[in-house]
């Protein structure tokens, strides 16, 4: 905040490194101690669906008063950052007042590979985890060029529409949490993941970019909802002692393939618009037979 008014751009941007690592560290070291405080899956749907409405939120805010002139004050992007600040400070005044027990430490846990290659359905998720990000990634990884440059939305259009659709997707999967929950988890995966792979498919013969469209926007409306099916069970399932070392190996598989999925996605994108979904459906037939198989295990481990 106080750096953009003197211009040090290498201060900045040694603030936006500080900033990016932080995020990841907040990500990867306390997100899993609120896994162990309380396995629940539904708990687990319910912080995701809370992490991603005020991220949106807070996203619109900045994208519907920057620029903007109210009541004399010009919002500009310092301005947003002091917003920003004061949420953070309330943050850190909420975090000081969580009652915190002591955990015993113990350093002899055991390698996390040799868990993970022990738990079969753990090793199958970490498989899911990546091509579903990669897959997400192939199709959607470039949806601000995609909606400028194919369907030719300026930038301003293109932005709300991502914004509006996001809250929109939001408030669905809370709904989807509450209401709308299919007793058997096949079909929740192929209500989350199954519409999205025919969407592609329809995307990729037809060229159609009213049909694409279609598909583009249902991606995103589906996106948040079913996470207490699709992930919950399987996060839940490790052990308190790797939950840790787990989810950062959980976050370095999905980078890796979102990292993939917009390699493809690039290649893809100089071909044609069709070959972005269908590529996405091609990685999302090894995703779908990965997910149905992980409810199979869960199942056959109940019985």
């Amino acid at each position: 905040y106080f750096l953009n008014k003197t211009g040090y751009i290498f201060l900045i941007n040694c603030s936006i490194v500080i900033d990016i690592v932080m995020e990841y560290i907040v990500i990867t070291s306390i997100y899993p101690l609120i896994t162990m405080i309380e396995k629940n899956n539904t708990i687990y749907s319910k912080r995701k669906l809370t992490e991603y409405l005020f991220r949106d939120i807070g996203i619109l805010f900045g994208g519907i008063f920057i620029g903007r002139n109210i009541i004399g004050l010009n919002i500009n992007y310092n301005i947003c950052l002091m917003i920003s600040n004061i949420f953070l400070v309330f943050a850190i005044v909420m975090m000081f007042n969580v009652k915190t027990i002591k955990l015993k430490n113990n350093s002899n846990n055991g390698s996390i590979v040799k868990y993970i290659l022990k738990i079969k359905m753990i090793m199958i998720y970490l498989i899911y985890i990546f091509l579903a990000t990669a897959a997400l990634s192939t199709s959607l990884g470039l949806k601000m060029l995609t909606l400028t440059n194919y369907y030719k939305l300026t930038d301003s259009m293109a932005t709300n529409y991502l914004l509006v659709i996001g809250l929109i997707a939001d408030i669905l999967g809370i709904i989807a949490l509450k209401w709308l929950t299919p007793k058997n988890d096949y079909i929740t995966i192929t209500i989350k993941f199954g519409i999205r792979f025919i969407g592609y498919v329809v995307a990729f013969l037809s060229n159609n970019l009213l049909l694409t469209f279609i598909a583009i926007t249902w991606s995103i409306l589906i996106g948040p909802a079913y996470e207490n099916v699709c992930d919950g069970p399987y996060i839940n399932s490790v052990s308190n002692k790797y939950q840790l070392q787990f989810t950062n190996i959980r976050y370095v598989v999905r980078f890796l393939g979102e990292a993939v999925g917009l390699f493809f996605c690039g290649i893809m994108y100089k071909l044609g618009l069709k070959y972005m979904f269908g590529l996405s459906a091609l990685l999302m037939i090894f995703q779908l037979v990965t997910a149905y198989y992980l409810i199979y295990m869960r199942s056959k481990k109940k019985k």
